[in-house]
């Protein structure tokens, strides 16, 4: 996670100076669009990079659950910033829109545009990578972007090719387009953050994960207050089971371990609490 951090400023600040001189040489719309758009991406990535190594310290007194839900704060903060950028790129396509005019010295443009999409698929490969390891939201949101800037980048390129040509509009029409994709974006990583905050329940899958180690447990009767949340990447499960009133304190003790240790190890990185009921309590109870 760190070193996906680490990678995104670094990608960041070389696509930002390549931008902006290929702007201030073609006076192209979308390149000053793309240029402020990675400049955003390394305010963004800097952050991210302050809150994964925030996110990865291990719990203290005051943080007894860890830290994990700073991923969900930053992924707010990357929406913010991401419906900046939209907001700018479509005033830029706007304006260009109302103001057409003509690229000059399509080819350094186009150039740029080039190795920029090289550089930010393979920022992405390995983004999707380590969000495939660590279910990192902060990675995640940040691979989002640079999925986004992929379409950015993309429809610069056929503007150039086009603007001059073909349709004048080409340049201002493709930002405003990207600009509308992103505000797309952003309620995706406000709605994945919120879900983290607010505790939301595990996915169905996981849930079905839980079930099925319970149904194939020994010597369980039942089991009730199923609880699952996540943070970060740490998932965390308890839950009470019902077990039979004559059951040794020893065995049931390795009843709930062996459940423990099943299920953190299929969710991993997961903690799982289980509480053990006597049969009979659990009866009265209801």
């Amino acid at each position: 996670m760190k070193l996906a951090a680490k990678l995104s400023i670094a990608v960041a600040v070389l696509l930002v100076v390549i931008k902006f001189y290929a702007w201030l040489n073609s006076g192209a719309a979308v390149m000053l669009a793309s240029g402020t758009d990675s400049f955003l991406d390394i305010l963004v990535s800097i952050i991210n990079l302050i809150l994964v190594r925030y996110a990865l310290a291990p719990p203290d007194k005051e943080h007894r659950f860890g830290h994990g839900k700073a991923e969900s704060l930053a992924g707010l903060v990357q929406a913010a910033f991401i419906a900046g950028s939209a907001t700018l790129l479509v005033l830029h396509g706007v304006e260009r829109v109302v103001n057409p005019v003509e690229v000059q010295h399509t080819t350094l443009a186009i150039s740029v545009t080039l190795v920029t999409i090289a550089l930010t698929l393979s920022l992405v490969a390995f983004q999707l990578w380590v969000v495939r390891k660590t279910q990192s939201i902060i990675v995640a949101a940040d691979s989002l972007h640079y999925r986004s800037d992929l379409l950015l980048n993309a429809g610069v390129l056929v503007s150039l090719l086009i603007n001059n040509s073909v349709w004048q509009y080409a340049d201002g029409t493709f930002t405003i387009l990207v600009g509308l994709y992103l505000f797309f974006g952003v309620t995706q990583l406000v709605k994945g953050s919120l879900k983290q905050l607010m505790d939301h329940e595990l996915s169905a899958d996981d849930i079905i994960t839980i079930k099925q180690y319970l149904k194939e447990a020994d010597n369980i009767l039942g089991y009730h207050q199923l609880k699952t949340r996540q943070a970060g990447a740490m998932k965390f499960v308890q839950l009470h089971i019902e077990l039979a009133d004559n059951l040794p304190l020893v065995e049931a003790h390795r009843i709930a371990d062996d459940i423990e240790n099943s299920i953190a190890e299929a969710l991993a990185p997961c903690e799982v609490i289980v509480h053990m009921d006597p049969c009979s309590v659990v009866q009265k109870s209801k």
